[in-house]
C-alpha cells in the first residue's frame, strides 16, 4: 500500500545529472545525513505534486547495476530492495539516464523495471545531446521501456513539472506483478539496451553513426581483441624497426664523449670515473631513450584517438574473469609508463581486496623502466631477421612476448590471490566512450618530450649516482698484476657470494654484479653491466671500441640471455615500487610478500627458460 506521504528515490548511473535533478526538484529543503551503520551520505528533500500534496525524494547513490562493487552501490541495492536498516522501500523509483549515453544507462534502467516498482525515467540532458547532433523519440522510447519517459534538463529547471505528474499518474495506475526471476543475463541485457536505444534515435549526425560503426568492430569479443592483440604487435615492432638509426647515433655520441676525454684529459682517478663510471655506465641507458619515445609514441596516439578507453572495455570481461575488478584497469594501464603512479591509482578502487590485489600485481606490467634492458640483450641475442621469411622482425617479436608474458602472470597471480590472501570476486565497471579524434600535434609533442624529461632526469639522478657507487666498489681495492680488477674488487666478492644463489638458474658473475644495484632501478642493471664491462677492459682500445651488446655475446649463452630476459619479467628489481607500496597499504607486511613471491616467480621463470633452452641445445 502507498504510504501517506509518498517515498521516491532517484536513481542512475554515475554522471547522469542524478543529484542536479534532485537539488532542482527539492531546492532548500534537504537534509543531508548517513545512512545508519555505515559512512555513506543519505541525501533526502521534500517536494510537492501539482495539488499541493507532498512526497519525499531520496537520492541514492550513483551505480551501474544492482550487483554492487562498492559501500555505496551497495546501499542503493538495499534501499531499493527494502533491506537497508531504517529505509522503507521506496514507493516509486525516477530513473535518471543520460540522453547522450541513452544504449549504456539503459542497461541499468532494464534491471530496475524488472523489480515491478512504479516507475519514470527522467530522460536527462537532452539539450547536450541534441547539442552534440542526437536526437531521440521519448514516445518511441517510452513504448519500448513499457513506462513512462519525460525528457528534462535538470540544471534549467526544464521538465521537472511534467516528470512529477509521471509520477504521480504511475502511482496511482501501477498494478502489482511478479517480479521477474533472477539476475538478468548480462550479453541480452546489453544487446535489448542497445536495441532500445537504437529505435529511440530520430537522427544523428554522420559522426555518431560512424562511431558506433566503428565500434562495432573494435568492441567485438573476438575481432576487437584480435585489432588490440595487432596494434601491440605493430608498436613493439616499431620499436626496433624505427629506433635504429637514433640509437646508433646516441651511441656513437657516447663513444665520441669518451674518446675525447681519454684524449684531453690526463690518466687520473677522475679521468676513469667519468670514462668508465658516468659515461660508460649512464650513457649505456641513455642510448635506449629512441625505443622507450617511439612506444609512448604509439601510447600517446591511442590515447588521444579514443581508443584506449576501448581497450579499456576488451579487457575487463578478460579481468572479471580472474577475479579483477573493472576499475583496476586504468592503474595497471598506468604501471606500463611507471608502477609508482600505477600504485597510486589505486586509491579509486572502493573494494579493499580488488585494490590490494591490484597494488600487488602492479609490478608485473612492463614498466618502460624495463625495456633498455630487454632491447639491450634482444639487439645483442636475438637475430634481427624476418620470422619464417616474412617481414615480421624476430626482434619486435620477442618484445610482444615479453610484454604478454607480463601480462599473462598478472592474472594468473591475480586469479591466485582473489582465491587464497585477497579473497574475493572482481565487478566489472561501466565506461562512458570518448569520441574518437584525430590527435593534437602539439598535445603529442609535449607528452613525448615529458617522458623525454623523466628518462633523462632518472639517468642524471638516480642511475648516475648508482653508477658512481658501483664504480668505487669496483675500483677499489686495486687488483695486483694478472688478477681481474671486476673479480678482486668489493662489488665482485659480492657477486661471487650472490653467483652461488643464482648459477642453478643459468646466471654469471656478470649478472650476479648487476642484480643488487638494479634494486634502486632497473635500468641500472645495464649500466651496472657497462661500468664493469668498461673497467675490465682497462684501456684495450678493442674492448673499448666493442658496443656493451657485442662483448656480453662472447660471454653469454643464448640460454644465459633468455633467463635473464625471464627474470626480468617478475622480478621487483625497483626501491620506489616497494615504497610506494608500503606507503599505500600502511606497513611492511604486503610489500614483503610482494617482493617475495615476484623473487620466487622470477627465479623460477628464469630457471625453467635456462634448462629448457639447454635442453634445446642452445646452452
Amino acid at each position: 500500500m502507498t504510504a501517506a506521504i509518498p517515498s521516491i528515490a532517484l536513481v542512475g548511473n554515475p554522471n547522469a545529472g542524478k543529484s542536479s535533478l534532485f537539488n532542482a526538484l527539492t531546492g532548500a529543503r534537504q537534509k543531508i545525513a548517513n545512512y545508519p551503520g555505515v559512512t555513506v551520505e543519505r541525501k533526502a528533500g521534500h517536494a510537492s505534486f501539482a495539488d499541493g500534496r507532498p512526497l519525499s525524494l531520496i537520492d541514492l547513490p550513483g551505480t551501474y547495476s544492482l550487483t554492487p562493487a562498492s559501500l555505496d552501490e551497495a546501499v542503493t541495492r538495499d534501499v531499493i530492495l527494502g533491506r537497508q536498516a531504517g529505509e522503507t522501500r521506496p514507493d516509486a523509483l525516477i530513473v535518471v539516464l543520460d540522453a547522450a549515453n541513452l544504449d549504456n544507462h539503459l542497461c541499468f534502467a532494464l534491471e530496475l523495471l524488472a523489480l515491478d516498482l512504479p516507475t519514470v525515467v527522467a530522460l536527462n540532458m537532452v539539450d547536450l545531446a541534441e547539442r552534440d547532433g542526437l536526437t531521440l523519440d521519448p514516445e518511441r522510447l517510452s513504448h519500448e521501456l513499457g513506462v513512462p519517459v519525460v525528457p528534462t534538463v535538470a540544471v534549467r529547471k526544464r521538465g521537472l513539472a511534467d516528470l512529477l505528474a509521471a509520477v504521480d499518474a504511475a502511482i496511482r495506475s501501477h498494478q502489482p506483478r511478479e517480479a521477474a526471476a533472477g539476475p538478468p543475463n548480462d550479453s541480452a541485457l546489453h544487446q535489448r539496451a542497445r536495441a532500445i536505444a537504437h529505435a529511440a534515435i530520430v537522427s544523428e549526425t554522420p559522426v555518431r553513426r560512424w562511431t558506433q560503426r566503428v565500434d562495432n568492430v573494435v568492441l567485438h569479443p573476438v575481432f576487437g581483441m584480435i585489432i588490440l592483440l595487432a596494434l601491440m604487435f605493430v608498436m613493439f615492432q616499431a620499436v626496433y624497426a624505427w629506433a635504429g638509426p637514433p640509437a646508433d647515433a646516441l651511441e656513437a655520441l657516447v663513444g665520441a664523449a669518451q674518446a675525447w676525454v681519454v684524449d684531453n684529459v690526463p690518466q687520473n682517478l677522475l679521468r676513469d670515473l667519468v670514462v668508465e663510471g658516468l659515461l660508460a655506465g649512464v650513457g649505456a641507458v641513455v642510448v635506449f631513450l629512441p625505443q622507450i619515445l617511439i612506444l609512448f609514441l604509439f601510447i600517446l596516439l591511442l590515447e588521444a584517438s579514443g581508443y584506449m578507453t576501448r581497450a579499456a572495455f576488451l579487457m575487463d570481461g578478460l579481468m572479471g574473469k580472474v577475479g579483477l575488478s573493472g576499475r583496476g584497469f586504468i592503474p595497471l594501464l598506468s604501471s606500463f609508463a611507471c608502477a609508482v603512479p600505477g600504485i597510486m591509482a589505486t586509491r579509486a578502487i572502493p573494494d579493499e581486496k580488488d585494490r590490494l590485489t591490484t597494488i600487488l600485481i602492479a609490478p608485473l606490467m612492463t614498466c618502460s623502466a624495463r625495456l633498455p634492458v630487454y632491447a639491450l640483450i634482444i639487439a645483442a641475442f636475438i637475430p634481427d631477421s624476418g620470422v619464417g621469411g616474412t617481414g615480421i622482425g624476430l626482434q619486435g617479436l620477442v618484445l610482444f612476448g615479453l610484454y604478454v608474458a607480463g601480462i599473462v602472470g598478472a592474472l594468473v597471480v591475480a586469479f591466485a590471490l582473489r582465491r587464497t590472501v585477497a579473497r574475493g570476486t572482481g565487478a566489472g565497471f561501466m565506461m562512458e566512450m570518448p569520441r574518437y579524434q584525430m590527435p593534437r600535434l602539439r598535445d603529442v609533442a609535449l607528452g613525448l618530450w615529458q617522458r623525454a624529461w623523466i628518462f633523462l632526469r632518472r639517468a642524471g639522478t638516480i642511475i648516475a649516482f648508482t653508477t658512481v657507487i658501483l664504480w668505487l666498489l669496483l675500483t677499489f681495492p686495486k687488483a695486483p698484476e694478472g688478477q681481474s680488477q671486476v673479480d678482486y674488487s668489493v662489488a665482485g666478492r659480492i657477486a661471487s657470494g650472490l653467483e652461488v644463489v643464482v648459477t642453478p638458474i643459468g646466471f654469471n658473475h656478470d649478472i650476479a654484479l648487476a642484480l643488487i644495484p638494479a634494486m634502486a632501478a632497473r635500468e641500472v642493471a645495464v649500466s651496472a653491466m657497462a661500468t664493469a664491462n668498461a673497467i675490465d677492459a682497462d684501456g684495450d682500445e678493442e674492448a673499448m671500441a666493442q658496443t656493451l651488446g657485442e662483448r656480453l655475446q662472447g660471454k653469454w649463452s643464448l640460454a644465459t640471455a633468455l633467463a635473464f630476459l625471464a627474470w626480468f619479467v617478475f622480478a621487483p628489481q625497483c626501491i620506489s615500487t616497494i615504497a610506494i607500496t608500503r606507503r599505500e597499504t600502511n606497513g611492511w607486511k604486503w610489500p614483503l610478500f610482494m617482493v617475495g613471491y615476484l623473487f620466487a616467480l622470477a627465479y623460477a621463470a628464469a630457471g625453467i627458460t635456462y634448462w629448457t633452452a639447454v635442453a634445446f641445445g642452445l646452452g
